[in-house]
């Protein structure tokens, strides 16, 4: 049951910590960017975790394998099992798994994270499509993949061959900024062939299945930096959703989401995890949260009074998604969001 639509962030006295059993955590752009671990992640990651809550990595990264990703987070200074680790590698090859007999050969354009989840799912990986696929699955490679990866699988798509991809997201955050995600890669193929792919990753059901499925979360949190990926998805889950700004969602693109896009918390970065969340309220014709009240004033958004930033954003939040109802809000925040520094 999906969600319904919002037109505020939600507050919460208790710790979001305490009032979920299992954070569904993103990676890339929440706990670590580059390989290198994002500002009090992993300090707010162990103390959610001695305080009883559990901790579940969930990506559309299908690069690496569960136990790398695990060793990666590790050396992080997080303690983490290959099981609490879920990616969109999975999700596809479980999906792949469910239309192809078992055994069968899967062309892999993409690491190696692919090859394992297949295997997992008795499918073997083979890398030519001369060597009669009976599936093509497509996932991130890494910036190093060669172009010729894409022929291979336009040659079998061509052939009628069925294409899977793990996930489509255009953008990856890395320590030098962001660069192109496997929806780059996606589109490539789908414009040389026309076809469509079978999706499996964030923010479609078969990846939240899968999450549900390895973790066996009752009352799980989604922790994201995406709004069309992690935000979405937990919003077609019909779960909460944590929105933190360390990965590529800005201010901006917050006050024009969409219903499905709009988080039930939105915070700085992992330390929100752990605390409670400030209620905003409507105050006249306009909303409040904390010592800022935002309204709409003269066709753009207006903020007054002073406080936290992120307090301020939260109330514009309220005014754009209240005036925005089930659409996009299209009102000028550029002042607004020069106060709070966003």
């Amino acid at each position: 049951m999906s969600q319904p639509s919002r037109t505020r962030p939600s507050g919460s006295v208790t710790a979001l910590s305490e009032a979920y059993d299992t954070a569904l955590l993103d990676l890339d752009g929440v706990v670590y960017a580059g390989g290198a671990a994002i500002g009090h992640a992993v300090e707010s990651l162990l103390t959610a975790r001695d305080g009883g809550m559990h901790l579940a990595y969930v990506t559309n990264n299908a690069l690496r394998p569960p136990e790398a990703v695990a060793e990666h987070i590790t050396e992080l200074g997080v303690p983490t099992a290959a099981d609490d680790v879920i990616n969109s590698a999975q999700a596809v090859a479980r999906l792949i798994s469910e239309q192809v007999p078992a055994g069968s050969r899967v062309l892999v354009v993409g690491g190696e994270g692919l090859r394992v989840a297949l295997r997992e799912r008795g499918l073997e990986p083979v890398e030519s499509a001369e060597d009669d696929p009976a599936a093509v699955v497509q996932g991130y490679g890494g910036p190093d993949l060669a172009w010729g990866r894409f022929a291979e699988a336009c040659y079998a798509i061509a052939r009628g061959v069925p294409w899977f991809a793990s996930n489509t997201d255009l953008t990856i955050p890395s320590g030098r900024g962001i660069a192109p995600g496997n929806g780059a890669a996606v589109e490539v193929v789908r414009i040389a062939t026309g076809a469509e792919p079978q999706v499996a990753g964030k923010p479609l059901p078969p990846m939240h299945k899968e999450t549900i499925l390895r973790t066996g979360a009752t009352k799980p949190l989604v922790v994201g930096d995406r709004l069309d990926t992690d935000i979405e998805g937990a919003h077609n889950g019909g779960v909460d959703s944590l929105l933190v700004l360390t990965g590529v969602t800005d201010g901006a693109q917050l006050l024009a989401a969409p219903p499905q896009h709009r988080p039930t918390y939105v915070d700085a970065d992992l330390r929100g995890m752990l605390t409670g969340q400030p209620e905003v309220s409507a105050d006249g014709e306009g909303f409040t949260c904390g010592g800022f009240t935002a309204s709409v004033r003269d066709e753009e958004l207006a903020l007054d009074g002073e406080g936290e930033p992120l307090d301020g954003l939260r109330a514009l939040c309220a005014a754009a998604w209240t005036r925005a109802g089930d659409g996009t809000c299209t009102l000028d925040a550029g002042k607004a969001l020069s106060r709070l520094g966003l």
